[in-house]
């Protein structure tokens, strides 16, 4: 009796069409995942804005209702800002103390600092220190300037229309390893109604929170994108969000 072993597989037909129904669903199910992604990065953004949001209003209860000031001293070969001690040097190597910061006694750790929208693993982004510091913009309005004084936030006539800290980030051309050929994105720590340092990064919208402790998303102002890297989103928030010209000084 003659015994064959019979081979049962794909032909190449077959291996072909499969290839084919796999890429197809592929394509139909990447734009669902990265929707999907970018809801659950919006949902982080605003969990950590409301969690700054109220400690904010912490800070103000402790300290007569007076704004901080954006920056402090030169300790230590470093600065203190509102944020925290970053040192001064090379891009990308400088130390930074999360704990100096003003609001970090009302949070008592960390984690609510970066926003999962701010690609800190992209080619095109420059860090400031060795790490991710922080990845929102106090208003530089309500902190009086660079120096300060800090507005008083009781006074705000529309605390509810009045930004606190928002999504921000800022095109740099001019610090090694960006170049004017070269613009790289970045960390920035103030949001202001002349600067491009507000990043509309969920949907070419910022998510803020507001003076009243409410968070929402907020558009920019019409023509204010840098044209350096237009597909970043950086711009400038709209001024009658940032400035309430009736708080006191």
């Amino acid at each position: 009796m003659n015994c064959r072993k019979q081979y049962f597989g794909f032909t190449l037909v077959e291996l072909l069409v499969v290839i084919a129904i796999v890429a197809i669903l592929a394509s139909l199910l990447l734009p669902v995942l990265s929707s999907a992604r970018r809801r659950a990065q919006g949902t982080v953004c605003t969990g950590n804005l409301r969690q700054l949001g109220i400690v904010g209003q912490m800070y103000w209860s402790d300290n007569d209702n007076r704004a901080f000031a954006y920056r402090g001293e030169t300790v230590d070969s470093g600065d203190l800002f509102w944020f925290g001690w970053l040192e001064r040097g090379g891009e990308g190597q400088r130390r930074f103390e999360l704990t100096k910061g003003v609001l970090h006694p009302y949070l008592g750790g960390r984690g609510v600092e970066t926003c999962p929208g701010l690609a800190y693993v992209d080619s095109r982004f420059k860090l400031k220190a060795t790490g991710a510091a922080f990845g929102y913009g106090y208003n530089l309005h309500l902190a009086g300037g660079i120096a300060g004084p800090g507005v008083r936030i009781d006074r705000l006539a529309k605390p509810g229309g009045t930004v606190f800290l928002a999504d921000a980030a800022q095109v740099n051309t001019f610090q090694p390893p960006a170049t004017n050929e070269h613009p790289m994105l970045e960390e920035f720590y103030y949001v202001n109604d002349r600067e491009r340092t507000a990043h509309f990064r969920h949907g070419k919208k910022a998510i803020a929170a507001f003076c009243d402790g409410h968070v929402g998303q907020a558009g920019f102002e019409t023509g204010s994108i840098d044209d350096r890297m237009p597909d970043q989103w950086v711009g400038r928030l709209p001024g009658e969000l940032l400035r309430d010209t009736t708080a006191e000084p």
